[in-house]
Formats: structure tokens, C-alpha cells, sequence
């Protein structure tokens, strides 16, 4: 069975809550002060069927200007709309501001009741049927069929039935593709169950036994049971109405205006992009002005960046700033970051209204573009140039060209970090599926790479590259007695921003590439070590200082003014030598590899020396110096080579030959 979800609108005491009693037998004025009001001052619902595949189910919402918040969130979930006009009073303010309400978060369809048409005649009603088409024209209630009813006497009721049937003949059910998504507008205890929640399902299916989060609380939670209007089901589907029996979580911690959500799919955010258009009764919206948001049903305090108006090439000012973003005018379009004093759960294609901070009357509605915006200017020309591209179909075309387009706009201001594939799912508001089919296109396309978990373009990639070939060039020139620059250094001096995973993707794909070598120095492949003619005469000189020196070698002073160069230049070529494993440091000093070798063998052989083999050859610093003819200065910083390379096992204050 399909279910479609109407929403009532219109001015207080127009006999909306009467009209849904006649309409389905069911009295959506629940509590005790409605009653006694005789007005609807918190949400009310009701449902009938009217064949065997189609279910209404109406969402009963307040009139009157105190309680406007609540109609919003009863309004956000609805498939369609019920306005009301009395015809005995005609369009008041809140059938105004209902229906830009309804028209700002683009409910597609409805019909129009003209309600208490038994206190009026027939000229009356039709003078207010006149008002109300001047209202509605250009919108999407132009068509709209205007029934004329008595809720009291009953007339008009079955015309009004027709008319609601031959909606959802006409226009079905969009059933809304993505992960669950329930924003809370009622919680309850029952006995014997516990905590309770309602809300119209927006996306998703929801099913028994289903682990979901509450946001942004970020409450772990499971489904205990699930009714639709009132009658136990296994599953429900988008846009249903729902109730849903939570486990694991007291009454007290959920609170209307969360969201129920499917984990891993959605994020909290305490600002957003988007678009917005301000109501032609509206004020100039200026640069910083606060405002009270609304989204499903949750409302939240924030302010508004303006970056500019749409469709208008701005101009720059001599500060780099755009000209014209100061305000967004009445009747028009602008691009906004919304900047929230509390967090709000968003994704791209979510709809908002704007009411201003005081008095609080609905000035906007928009989109959202982005839920997780970067730290960029948006009064900037490159603040402008990223609306523009977000933009893009994100209103007609949600979940196809609009969807990559938005992907690979959030890629690329990643840089070098790279955006994590799970990140896109609760940006774009899309399945896993989704975005893998997304990022698969991508690739194929060649406008992402994926690099372990993370999407990189393939500008940055070769931007990163390009940095790296052109950093050990310059290296390279700079020190021709290297054999590279150190992997670390490279790494933090010039991929400091870059994600470990891109930064090792980069050198991969240049060693594939044959343009380096990758090791624990970085070079160009055709890199070689060059030294001059008098250079090579030092290193020479080196070599043969510290090999004729044994194990007593001289110091760098030393050896710089046996090689005729000064203290700079030996210590290159000396580094160099290290590298090339022809000369060892140990500590200060600088041993000659062969004198070293010899050192190890001499010593090893020690333990083969003793023909009883009864116990370990001992050696300690006394006898060493004493057996090589060295000074503490050397013994010691030898032995502890020695004892690094296994040759010797320290034991007290002596050791032993292993």
C-alpha cells in the first residue's frame, strides 16, 4: 500500500483540524489546551484509506504565529498539501506565510479547501476563490483544484475525497532514495514499552531490530517495534508515518528536533552553503544578520554569511573582496553559509526556512549545498567561484550529474589530504552504494583517484609530483655530495599538508615512472654524486688519513687540514663516505671500514683461542687499550661497537667474546 502524507496549512481557526475530523473520523487536536482553545497548537494526525493501495495520512499543523514553529516541523516530511482558506474570512496572515512556507521547501502538489462555505454565499465564496488564485498563481498550487466544503454539514466532503484521490493517481509517491532518516517530532513514554518517538520517515526503509544513532546526541539506539498508524509493521518505507518504539535510551534523553538516523550516514554540522531565496516581503538580508533556522523539526539560532546573489557577475573591490555581497534584496536569490549556535544534521538537497530573529516571521527558504563546508572566505572571488560550481543541478538533479558534479568539487579543496570515501556519504545524503557507484564513475572518467581510502584529483597528484621532481632538482644542484634528500624531510618540508597515503602514492608512481629512486633518500634516477677535480683529491685524502690512522683516527679538524679543504667540505665528503659505507661513525669519530672489520675478526677469533673451551674469552677496557695501543677516547666508543655488532656481550664491568 502506498501512503501519501498531506500537511495542512492555512490561517488559525479556518477549520483545518475540523476538516481532517470530517475527512478521516479522527480528532488531531490531542491535548487538553486544544481542546479547550479550540485551536491547534502542537502537531495532530490522522489517516483514512481510500482503496485498497492508497492510505492518506494527514499531518494536522498549527495556524496561528505563536506556534508557526511547529507547523514547520510538522511540514518538512509531506508529500503534498491541504490549504485552507475560510471563506467567511478569506487570506489572512498565516495563510500568507503558510504558503510561502509550503512554496520555500517546494512541496509539489495539493488541493485547495475553502472551508465554512455554510456561513457565506455563493458571491462571497466566489470572491474569495478570485483571492485565492491571485495568491497562488506562478506556483505550485496554480493548478490546484479549489473545493468548496462545510466541514459541519458535511458538504463538499466527497468532492473534496475525489479530488485528494485523483492527486495521488495523478503524482503517486515519491519514495525518497537514500539511508533512514526520521526527524523526531513527538516523544513519549508507554507503559510496558518505554520510550516512544514519531516522526514522517523522509528517506530510507526502516525495520525491526534496526541499530540506529540519534543526532546529534549521538545516542546508540535500537528498534523495539514500529507502527504506522497504529498498526504494527515489520518495515516502513519513506514517507510513512511513524512510530517507533526505541531501546536503549531513556525519555529523557531524546528530545524533538534530533534526528534518527542510519549510523555511519550522516554528520552534525554547525554550519552550511546554500542557497536561499528572500520572500519579496521580506527586508534586504545583510551581511551577519541573525536569524532562526528551521530544518524538519528542528530550529536552531544562527547568523548569515552573504556571499552574493545569484546570477550576477560580481565585481572585485581593491581588497579582493566582492562588491555586491553586502545584502541579498527582497524577490531574489543568493548564495549563504549559515553558521548555527547549535548543531543540526544536514546533507546536500535538504530544504530550509529562514524566519528572522525578530519578530519572527518567515523571510526565506533555500537549499543546502554543502553540510561540511571548508574554512574558505565566501566573500571572496573563490568563495563565489565554489558556490557556482556546487550549485550546479543540486535543485533539478539530485542524485545524478548534481551528485558528481558536488563530488568532485568536495575532492578537489581536499588538496593533497584527499576527502575519505565515507566522508561523501554524508555530504551528498547518499547511500554506500551510491557513492561507490559515484566514485567508480569518477575514476573511469579519470576525474578522482582513489588512494587507499581516499579520493585525490588528478591535478593534485600531478601537482604534487611535478613539486617533488622539481624540490630534488633544486636539491640535488645544492648539494652535488648527496645522494638525496632525506625521505623525512621531504615529507615535512614539503607534503606537511599532503596525507601520508598520497605522499606515499606520490613516490610510487615517480618510481614507476622511472623519474626517482625511492629510498631512504630521494633522488632523480639519473642523479650521480659529483665531485670536483679538488674534491675528489680531499676525499681521496680522507680515506687514506683515517685508514692509516687504525683504530686511534684523527678528528674532523684534522682530517680537513690533511685533505687541504676547509671544515664545510670535509664534513660533506665525510658524510658522503658515511653513505657510501666506506667510513663508519661512531659517536665523534670516524673509522675506516677495513680497520673495522679487521677489529671484529681479531676479536671473534679471541673465543676460539681457548683450547679447553672451558669459559668464555673475557676482555675488558684495560686489557683492549692495552692489546690495540688506544686511549680511553677510542676503547670505549669501540667496545660499544663491538657490542652492537654481537662480537662482544657486556657482563658488569667487563665483557665477553661471544
Amino acid at each position: 500500500m502506498k501512503t501519501i502524507v498531506i500537511g495542512t496549512a492555512g490561517h488559525i481557526d479556518h477549520g483545518k483540524s475540523a476538516l481532517v475530523r470530517a475527512l478521516t473520523g479522527t480528532d488531531p487536536d490531542r491535548l487538553k489546551e486544544e481542546k479547550d482553545r479550540g485551536i491547534t497548537i502542537d502537531l495532530g494526525f490522522a489517516h483514512y484509506t481510500e482503496d485498497d493501495n492508497t492510505e492518506l495520512s494527514f499531518v494536522d499543523v498549527p495556524g496561528h504565529e505563536r506556534f508557526i514553529k511547529n507547523m514547520l516541523a510538522g511540514v518538512g516530511g509531506i508529500n503534498a498539501v491541504l490549504f485552507v482558506v475560510a471563506a467567511d474570512e478569506s487570506v489572512m496572515p498565516q495563510t500568507q506565510e503558510h504558503f510561502d512556507i509550503c512554496r520555500l521547501l517546494q512541496v509539489p502538489r495539493g488541493v485547495i479547501a475553502l472551508t465554512k462555505c455554510d456561513l457565506v454565499d455563493q458571491e462571497t465564496i466566489e470572491l474569495v476563490r478570485l483571492e485565492i488564485k491571485e495568491l497562488v498563481e506562478n506556483s505550485f498550487l496554480a493548478d490546484a483544484p479549489i473545493v468548496p466544503v462545510s466541514a459541519k454539514l458535511g458538504d463538499g466532503l466527497d468532492l473534496l475525497r475525489s479530488a485528494l484521490w485523483q492527486l495521488t493517481q495523478a503524482h503517486g509517491v515519491t519514495t525518497v532514495a537514500g539511508a533512514v532518516r526520521l526527524p523526531i517530532d513527538r516523544v513519549f513514554s508507554m507503559r510496558g514499552f518505554g520510550t516512544v518517538v514519531t516522526g514522517t520517515l523522509v528517506s530510507g526503509r526502516l525495520g525491526f531490530g534496526r541499530e540506529l544513532v540519534l543526532l546529534p546526541s549521538d545516542h546508540r539506539v535500537k528498534v523495539r517495534g514500529l507502527q504506522v498508524h497504529g498498526v504494527k509493521v515489520e518495515e516502513a518505507e519513506a514517507g510513512s508515518r511513524v512510530a517507533v518504539n526505541l531501546g536503549g535510551i531513556e525519555l529523557a534523553d531524546v528530545v524533538r528536533g534530533e534526528s534518527l538516523v542510519a549510523p555511519n550516514c550522516f554528520e552534525i554540522t554547525r554550519s552550511f552553503d546554500g542557497i536561499m531565496e528572500l520572500l519579496s516581503t521580506a527586508k534586504p538580508l545583510r551581511h551577519g544578520a541573525r536569524i532562526r533556522f528551521h530544518h524538519g523539526t528542528c530550529e536552531v539560532l544562527g547568523r548569515v554569511s552573504v556571499s552574493g546573489p545569484v546570477s550576477m557577475a560580481p565585481t572585485v573591490d581593491q581588497a579582493g573582496v566582492l562588491a555586491e555581497n553586502g545584502e541579498i534584496r527582497p524577490g531574489t536569490r543568493g548564495y549563504v553559509r549559515v553558521r548555527l549556535e547549535a548543531p543540526a544534521v544536514l546533507t546536500r538537497g535538504d530544504r530550509y526556512i529562514l524566519r528572522a530573529y525578530s519578530p519572527p516571521m518567515t523571510i526565506a527558504g533555500g537549499v543546502v549545498l554543502d553540510g561540511q563546508p571548508p574554512r574558505v572566505g565566501v566573500r571572496t572571488p573563490a568563495g563565489r567561484r565554489r558556490f557556482e560550481q556546487l550549485n550546479g543541478t543540486a535543485e533539478a538533479n539530485q542524485h545524478d550529474k548534481g551528485l558528481r558534479r558536488a563530488a568532485c568539487v568536495m575532492i578537489d579543496e581536499q588538496a593533497g589530504q584527499g576527502l575519505p570515501v565515507t566522508a561523501l556519504i554524508s555530504r551528498l545524503g547518499a547511500l554506500p552504494d551510491t557513492v561507490d557507484s559515484i566514485v567508480t564513475s569518477l575514476e573511469n572518467e579519470a576525474a578522482a583517484v582513489r588512494v587507499g581510502n581516499r579520493l585525490v584529483t588528478p591535478a593534485t597528484l600531478g601537482e604534487c609530483k611535478d613539486r617533488l621532481v622539481g624540490e630534488l632538482s633544486i636539491y640535488h644542484e645544492a648539494h652535488p655530495l648527496s645522494d638525496g634528500l632525506p625521505r623525512e624531510e621531504a615529507r615535512e618540508r614539503l607534503f606537511r599538508q599532503v596525507h601520508q597515503s598520497v605522499f606515499e602514492r606520490v613516490l610510487a608512481d615517480l618510481v614507476d615512472d622511472g623519474l626517482i629512486v625511492d629510498r631512504e633518500r630521494l633522488a632523480l634516477k639519473h642523479h650521480r654524486v659529483s665531485l670536483s677535480a679538488d674534491e675528489g683529491k680531499a676525499r681521496e685524502a680522507i680515506v687514506e688519513t683515517v685508514l692509516q690512522g687504525g683504530l686511534a683516527p684523527p678528528d674532523m679538524a684534522s682530517l680537513a687540514t690533511a685533505a687541504g679543504v676547509n671544515h664545510e667540505v670535509a664534513d660533506r665528503i665525510a658524510k658522503l663516505l658515511i653513505r657510501q659505507k666506506v667510513l663508519v661513525r661512531i659517536g665523534s669519530l670516524l673509522f675506516h671500514m677495513v680497520n673495522l672489520q679487521r677489529l671484529k675478526d681479531e676479536v671473534a677469533a679471541l673465543s676460539s683461542s681457548d683450547i679447553k673451551g672451558s669459559k668464555p674469552v673475557e676482555i675488558d677496557v684495560g686489557t683492549f687499550k692495552e692489546r690495540y695501543g688506544i686511549t680511553r677516547k677510542y676503547a670505549i666508543p669501540l667496545l660499544e661497537y663491538l657490542d652492537r655488532e654481537r662480537v662482544t656481550r657486556r657482563v658488569g664491568r667487563g665483557r665477553v667474546v661471544i
